[in-house]
């Protein structure tokens, strides 16, 4: 495992839609685990293969509840919404108020290739809604309707 770098909004591979994953390998696996612990060593709860500089739609999070991996995640269903203050990895030293699902519902691939889906509630909703924004190209201070001062949270 190796900690990758993070990149930041001056990259332009962070507003490049990331490629579908025809096939769970080695370098996928890899990847898995050095986000793993590129996230781990930043204290972030999630992270984007962009955010790391491969333009593949790989995602990693762990709002606490121990590490999930989705490889090709797409939202099938949300519901309701909430306003909650939202930061990132790659956008250093900003944080704004973003609408989001209050319950989302993703389909995914795991490191097996298998399918499954997980429901997000609070928290979970909003990194997955988040880092499957990354995959596409966008960034939460595309959507922030109120920045705010970090030190008020």
């Amino acid at each position: 495992m190796a900690t990758r770098m993070i990149r930041t909004m001056d990259d332009d591979i962070l507003r490049k839609k990331a490629r579908t994953v025809e096939k769970v390998n080695r370098n996928i696996l890899i990847l898995l685990e050095d986000m793993a612990e590129t996230m781990k060593s930043a204290n972030g709860v999630g992270l984007a293969a962009p955010q790391v500089g491969i333009l593949k739609r790989v995602v990693v999070i762990d709002v606490g509840d121990g590490l999930i991996e989705l490889i090709n995640p797409e939202i099938m269903s949300t519901e309701g919404k909430q306003v909650k203050a939202e930061g990132c990895l790659s956008v250093p030293g900003k944080m704004g108020e973003v609408e989001r699902p209050a319950k989302v519902t993703v389909r995914a691939l795991n490191r097996k290739g298998e399918a499954f889906e997980i429901e997000g509630e609070g928290l979970l909703a909003i990194a997955l809604c988040h880092e499957i924004d990354h995959l596409n190209g966008e960034l939460f201070v595309d959507k922030v309707i109120r920045f705010i001062d970090p030190e008020e949270e």
